[in-house]
């Protein structure tokens, strides 16, 4: 059974790989736009504890992501499942 912290490392480098495809920056970039999200501040503090060290086995992907996120904060949406509605505007749903 995965730890919480091994956990937190094996979905963001998930979310990583699922990025590969357009490239190492913008797969950064977009794991970092997913991250800040859908993350729970409390996930992101607890994996931000572990960029630093050597111990967490991050995909250099994920790792680029988390120390971006973490030194320059959300970046813009990278995809459009981040681009969410105002209250007031129709449209723009994945949801079908």
């Amino acid at each position: 059974m995965m730890s919480n912290l091994e956990r937190l490392v094996y979905m963001a480098n998930q979310i990583a790989r699922n990025f590969q495809a357009i490239g190492h920056e913008a797969a950064a970039a977009a794991t970092a736009d997913h991250i800040a999200s859908f993350w729970d501040p409390r996930m992101k503090e607890q994996i931000f504890a572990l960029v630093d060290g050597q111990e967490a086995d991050l995909s250099p992907t994920a790792r680029a992501a988390l120390l971006s996120l973490r030194r320059d904060g959300a970046p813009e949406p990278q995809t459009r499942a981040t681009e969410f509605n105002a209250a007031t505007e129709a449209g723009h749903a994945d949801a079908g």
